[in-house]
């Protein structure tokens, strides 16, 4: 269910499928990097202003499910114009700062991003851009990233599936605003 709060500025809209707590796995596989199973944790807030405040943190698992070590962690802003382009500025911890931009799809909640700009620390790994494209399927977020090095072409990289994540507080409020006359037996709500 996408909820649109009402203080979310009025450019975001088209943006509220992304809004919450996500948490999921997916696969990291790169030349240069061992592939690995990762989980993630991805968070989109709003405090009213025109953007949306991201942050990200996946970490490698081992074959039973368990943390074994961080993978990547990355944080920043994305906006939104009346004719649908989607802008982002992101800082990643491996010492990469990128912009990227790209666009909503028509009649559907999916994001194809690639990058405009990217600088690098001297501390950071190769790397010269990327694409990403973000889709919200049957209530879940998916996401494929691609990126590039001077010695790698552009491909995919990083994929994950993730799921909302619920709050004792959101059930409450959901909770409360069922009807009074629901069925007392689960088959006749069905009737």
């Amino acid at each position: 269910m996408i909820e649109i709060p009402s203080d979310l500025h009025k450019d975001l809209v088209p943006l509220a499928f992304l809004l919450g707590d996500w948490a999921g796995a997916g696969v990291h596989d790169f030349p240069g990097a061992e592939k690995c199973n990762f989980g993630q944790e991805v968070s989109f807030t709003h405090d009213g202003r025109d953007f949306l405040e991201y942050h990200s943190h996946t970490w490698v698992l081992d074959n039973d499910g368990n943390k074994v070590k961080p993978l990547e962690t990355e944080s920043g802003f994305w906006r939104i114009d009346a004719d649908r382009k989607v802008e982002v500025t992101m800082t990643r911890d491996d010492g990469v700062i990128e912009i990227w931009y790209g666009e909503l799809a028509h009649k559907k909640p999916q994001i194809e991003l690639a990058t405009d700009a990217v600088a690098r620390t001297a501390a950071s790994r190769p790397y010269t851009g990327g694409k990403r494209l973000y889709g919200y399927v049957k209530s879940d977020l998916m996401w494929v990233g691609e990126k590039q090095t001077p010695e790698v072409e552009l491909r995919p990289y990083m994929s994950a599936h993730l799921k909302k994540v619920v709050t004792p507080e959101q059930v409450e409020r959901w909770a409360k605003a069922l009807p009074d006359d629901l069925p007392d037996d689960g088959i006749a709500f069905f009737q």
